[in-house]
């Protein structure tokens, strides 16, 4: 059986790097980033960009970073159930001022409606924390791959594909069982649904 030099099998690398391109904040800043390409004018644009940046994902970054960096969680994913119970009130409160300056600053209706819905699912994933650990990668990479569909087929066709990836290795990796990813995926869908039409 072929490994690399760490000694893990190829899929098990794939799957990581799979995860990695597949996290969250990752996949939402990716999806944010063509999204208001395709949708604003380069001045627009770009300042609807740098507050999304400021007030979500920098913030969003460093939550996960400081978190993992001091133990209050073992790894940048919150993979561990009982972590997210800390996790979820501060994402909460980061997506809620979010919220509230896009509507102070009069942003597109496109952009309060996606902020408005990721603060919603992240309400409804806390609650359902209570019972089952759902899969934050499934829920926001199909939740951003319904988004860049109503956007650009072609952007939203290359997410779907990697959003099912994503479910993939999140269930490959043991980091989710399929009815946490499962979860995740249709509240994903869901949401995506409400927020793109």
């Amino acid at each position: 059986m072929n490994r690399d030099k760490t000694g893990l099998k190829p899929t098990v690398v794939f799957a990581r790097w799979i995860s990695w391109i597949g996290h969250p904040l990752v996949f939402i800043t990716l999806s944010i980033g063509v999204t208001v390409a395709l949708r604003l004018a380069n001045r627009a644009g770009l300042a609807l960009l740098l507050t999304l940046f400021a007030t979500v994902i920098l913030p969003m970054a460093l939550l996960l970073f400081r978190g993992f960096q001091s133990g209050r969680w073992s790894d940048p994913d919150v993979s561990v159930h009982a972590e997210r119970i800390r996790f979820y009130p501060r994402a909460i409160f980061i997506s809620a001022v979010a919220v509230i300056v896009l509507l102070l600053l009069q942003a597109p209706a496109f952009a309060l409606r996606g902020a408005t819905m990721t603060l919603f699912l992240l309400i409804v994933a806390a609650l359902l924390n209570f019972r089952i650990k759902l899969s934050l990668h499934a829920l926001f990479a199909f939740y951003s791959a319904i988004i860049l569909f109503v956007v650009n087929p072609i952007a939203g066709a290359v997410a779907f594909a990697l959003a099912l990836l994503v479910f993939w290795s999140r269930v490959y990796l043991k980091r989710h069982d399929l009815s946490e990813t499962l979860v995740g995926t249709l509240l994903g869908l869901l949401g995506g649904l409400v927020t793109a039409w």
